[in-house]
């Protein structure tokens, strides 16, 4: 029987484990053929020449080649992709200054009383204003304009006077996690808005985005994830519209990219919750689906609402965001009784712990592991537990690299100290002791390129900064480590081990085509390696 698509390179990595662990394919191997979706031989293309028919789809990339695709373990690109579209971006916004004049353009297209909004505040810039995050410098500028800033973390809102006067906050508000508004020594809000269910109350005075709209914000940054290599993203959220927005765009052709999704458990919410969360994982579409179920356990040592084993320099970072332990160990065996793997997000020491713990106590949930998010600092007996509890290490090395300096003079650093910021993104530590090391962006808080990710985390340091001093570079990794934590280690953190992140017969043919092999150059090199195409179900995405 002929093949459906034939797709020659010069080379064929399969990349099967972090230290090679063999290989599914010929080493010689420079051609693929496809059926159905799935692979169904590789080898060489004088070996592949009987699969060739009068209608069968050759793909020929000379000197390319050809990896597994490329999986993104932590997105959220939804509301990543709503927020960036209508926002302004301050990501290169290091000072006061810089924030109000690029707010200002907002304004100035805006209607009066409109909202302005804005994403990727760095919380330094206060440090000109005295240190303590408010909303105060926003009304000065822009009086009567609500104006809303998310920060770099995605966990606090810096918002003006007449946002704090729209969203009809006093201060006195309470919540069922730990979230905040913070008030200042009068009683009065100081327009510092901390954790979701905070943030939530100030959401919902934006203008309504209209469904189209964001299906087109969310299908473009799709496109560009596809453009840059990745073949799927695990999306971490499942909220409003994301349904909708993933139907429409499946109502005028195909995802890009394969979309898992696992829905957000609040903290501290009750059985009920759970059901819905539980009955939602039927969804699906031709390349999106629901499983798992997403949890919080702490918040961000940025904002002092990450879980540590002692506080940081101001007294915070020493609770969990679900105030009601209890309840988050019944959360994660309710869902684990049903077959449904969880993803908690534990940044703190003492989160991380005490989800091993109660993860330990659950046990496995069925055909996905249990994954624990980000692991910003973990100390040295937490490091062997992930393999022996056979639990994901799902991290995200750009943010140690991007949001954290060698000299501990970031943000993150003078918060939990130098001991704890020694033990920041463990990610050859984890692997050398057996674990499966997932890696993901945390996009749109994270850069969503993944070559650029990949990069950053064999240097530790911003690849496009050659002159910065790497971020505890003991725990850099090899390319092909790098590369099999976004292929083989996505596929087994999805509990698709035997369909997904290998190139093998009877593989689903999701693929990346670079222009060269990422594991024979440079990190710097890799950044900037052309992705010729990308193959989902063996559809294949040329863009040369």
């Amino acid at each position: 029987m002929y093949a459906d698509v034939i797709l020659t390179a010069a080379r064929i990595e399969p990349l099967t484990e972090p230290c090679g662990g063999g290989s599914s394919g010929s080493p010689a191997a420079d051609a693929l053929a496809i059926s159905a979706g799935r692979i169904t031989r590789v080898g060489t293309a004088e070996e592949l020449a009987d699969l060739r028919g009068p209608a069968t789809e050759v793909h020929e990339f000379p000197g390319a080649t050809v990896l597994p695709g490329l999986v993104d373990v932590h997105t959220h690109p939804v509301w990543g992709a709503v927020e960036t579209g209508r926002s302004v971006d301050l990501s290169t916004a290091y000072t006061v200054e810089a924030v109000l004049d690029r707010l200002a353009e907002a304004v100035d297209r805006t209607p009066a009383d409109g909202w302005v909004t804005g994403i990727d505040l760095d919380l330094a810039v206060f440090d000109e204003l005295g240190g303590e995050p408010s909303g105060a410098f926003l009304g000065e500028r822009f009086p009567g304009r609500p104006v809303s800033l998310m920060t770099k973390d995605a966990h606090a809102l810096v918002i003006s006077p007449r946002a704090v006067e729209r969203a009809g906050l006093t201060g006195a508000e309470t919540f069922s996690d730990a979230s905040c508004v913070v008030v200042g020594s009068d009683g009065r809000p100081t327009g510092y808005i901390l954790e979701l269910q905070a943030m939530d109350r100030v959401f919902a005075h934006y203008p309504e985005v209209p469904l189209a709209t964001a299906a087109r914000y969310v299908r473009e940054q799709l496109e560009r994830f596809a453009r840059s290599g990745l073949t799927g993203v695990h999306a971490l959220d499942f909220t409003e519209p994301s349904e909708d927005v993933y139907r429409l765009i499946e109502e005028e052709g195909d995802l890009p990219v394969r979309v898992r999704c696992s829905p957000l458990v609040p903290a501290d919410s009750t059985p009920d919750v759970w059901q819905r969360i539980a009955d939602q994982q039927q969804l699906r579409g031709r390349r999106w689906h629901v499983e798992g179920a997403k949890f919080m356990l702490d918040g961000t040592a940025d904002n002092g609402t990450a879980w540590f084993d002692r506080p940081d320099c101001h007294g915070e970072n020493r609770e969990p965001l679900w105030r009601d332990l209890d309840a988050y160990r019944a959360a994660v065996r309710f869902f684990t009784a049903r077959g449904i793997p969880t993803a908690t997000h534990a940044i703190g020491d003492q989160a991380v712990r005490h989800a091993l713990d109660v993860l330990e106590e659950a046990g496995p949930a069925g055909r996905a592991p249990h994954r624990i998010e980000h692991l910003e600092s973990l100390p040295d007996d937490l490091v062997g537990r992930f393999a022996r509890l056979g639990v994901v290490a799902s991290l995200q090395p750009v943010h140690g690299t991007r949001h954290t300096r060698a000299d501990g003079t970031d943000t993150w650093s003078r918060r939990i100290g130098p001991d704890r910021a020694a033990r920041g993104w463990r990610t050859r530590d984890l692997l050398a002791a057996g674990a499966v090391v997932a890696l993901g962006s945390d996009w749109p808080i994270g850069p969503g390129d993944p070559r650029t990710g990949l990069a950053d985390c064999q240097l530790r340091r911003p690849v496009e900064e050659p002159d910065t001093a790497p971020v505890q570079p003991e725990q850099a990794l090899t390319a092909r480590a790098a590369y099999t934590g976004m292929t083989w280690a996505a596929a087994e953190a999805a509990g698709a081990r035997h369909e997904l992140g290998r190139i093998a017969p009877g593989y689903l043919a999701d693929l990346t085509v670079f222009a060269a092999d990422p594991l024979a150059l440079d990190p710097e090199a890799q950044a900037g390696n052309a992705v010729l195409a990308t193959v989902v179900g063996g559809c294949v995405r040329s863009y040369v």
